[in-house]
């Protein structure tokens, strides 16, 4: 299906979406939207005959376990709600610990990448064909950006996606920006990866901008896409014509005239590269192993260790595990805690108005001993806990409105230390 260009609808664009010129179709966050629910401008973007395609980051296909059956209904279901062409996700782990470690659950909230072994790659082969028996569209799946490397890898970014295309028939939706962050953060080419993956699957492609700091690239999609990414994506259509380009923006938004300057320069990306066509380099690939066999426990059970070893030492204070560039991990770690900090102050953003200045310095702390065990709603409400527990802020106007807060939001869920949260409560709203 020929998409064309794009743009990520977010909330916060909504307006600037609809009035942009020139966009033949949009990718919505699936986990953004209530299931049963659409928001207003998605419905009027449907009803001008504007494409949507459901985005998902929660299945974590790339993890241990196979994939959860209320998600993958939730991301059906908004397939269905959308009457999309087809929906996405990522080759990513995105929790680990449980039952098949006998360790506490643990959850990212980021995309973290799968090892390219054979282990983990038969793991992720069984969850994406188990993804879609479960989907009523065609699933594509995109490659990630990391700031770390797994050891003892066993295959290239392009050699791992060909043989998943190969063994699932999964498309994929190649971000081009991501493939620049490999390059800068793994020392990956990315004209091999393209080279070695089967330009054929690309179901669409994402362009993102991003920023380097200390030798290391971020991959914010709060920053202008960059000309190196241009270059990449370049690089991607003298391969092959893609059936859609969209451009991502998820933090820090622009007017909307910067958005439409971005993507008429993706567009005219695009057509200069489209004179320059080679032949697509033939790449040398793995031979597949059985499309249909699926791994026993034991190769779960190793996954699992390893990937649950690697996100204690991100999110937990474990240590790192052995053959981890410690400092990429140190990197890594402090970026998960100040996306975990801005995640939350969005969708609790009455903290950081009754906190001020302090909000930020308070959920860090926080974060530092507390690793994320569900959403990032659950994680606000933990985090008021933790405050009223110890008596803070120690502003009694602000206790009672945090305390207002918490009570609003936690209805019937019991506390987890309720005598102590109850004392905490009842001291604040009495003014103590």
């Amino acid at each position: 299906m020929k998409l064309g260009i794009g743009i990520g609808w977010r909330p916060e664009i909504a307006d600037a979406v609809e009035a942009l010129p020139g966009i033949d179709w949009v990718e919505a966050v699936a986990e953004n939207s209530c299931t049963g629910h659409l928001p207003d401008s998605l419905v009027r973007l449907r009803e001008r005959g504007v494409t949507v395609v459901p985005h998902g980051v929660s299945l974590g296909l790339g993890g241990a376990d196979r994939p959860d059956a209320g998600r993958l209904a939730d991301l059906a279901a908004r397939a269905e709600l959308l009457s999309a062409p087809l929906v996405t996700e990522h080759i990513a782990f995105v929790r680990a610990g449980g039952p098949r470690t006998s360790s506490p659950g643990l959850e990212a909230g980021h995309l973290l990448p799968v090892p390219r072994t054979r282990d983990a790659l038969d793991v992720l082969c069984e969850n994406v064909r188990i993804a879609q028996d479960a989907l009523p569209v065609p699933l594509a799946l995109e490659n990630i950006a990391a700031l770390i490397s797994w050891p003892g890898e066993e295959l290239t970014e392009g050699q791992f996606l060909a043989e998943l295309v190969e063994r699932t028939g999964v498309r994929l939706l190649i971000d081009v920006a991501n493939l620049h962050t490999n390059h800068v953060n793994r020392g990956e080419d990315p004209a091999t990866a393209l080279d070695e993956l089967p330009v054929e699957a690309i179901a669409y492609v994402h362009v993102a901008g991003g920023v380097e700091k200390d030798g290391v690239w971020h991959d914010t999609h709060a920053h202008p896409v960059t000309g190196p990414v241009l270059d990449v994506l370049a690089e991607l259509r003298s391969r092959v014509d893609p059936p859609g380009v969209l451009l991502e923006r998820d933090d820090d938004f622009p007017p909307a005239g910067e958005l439409a300057d971005e993507l008429d320069t993706i567009r005219a990306t695009l057509n200069r590269a489209a004179g320059n066509m080679k032949r697509p380099a033939p790449g040398v690939r793995p031979s597949a192993r059985s499309s249909a066999s699926a791994p026993p426990d034991a190769t779960r059970d190793r996954l699992a260790a390893a990937q649950t070893s690697l996100l204690s030492a991100l999110v937990a204070g474990g240590p790192a595990p052995q053959g981890f560039d410690r400092r990429r991990l140190g990197i890594q770690s402090r970026a998960l805690a100040a996306k975990r900090a801005g995640v939350v102050a969005k969708v609790a953003p009455e903290l950081p108005d009754i906190l001020g200045t302090g909000y930020r310095d308070a959920f860090l702390a926080y974060a530092a001993a507390r690793p994320m065990s569900a959403g990032y709603r659950r994680d606000a409400l933990d985090f008021a806990e933790d405050l009223l527990i110890a008596g803070r802020p120690a502003d009694g106007a602000a206790r009672r409105r945090l305390t207002q807060w918490w009570q609003d939001r936690a209805g019937a869920r019991p506390p987890r230390r309720t005598t102590r949260l109850v004392r905490a409560a009842r001291a604040a709203l009495s003014g103590r």
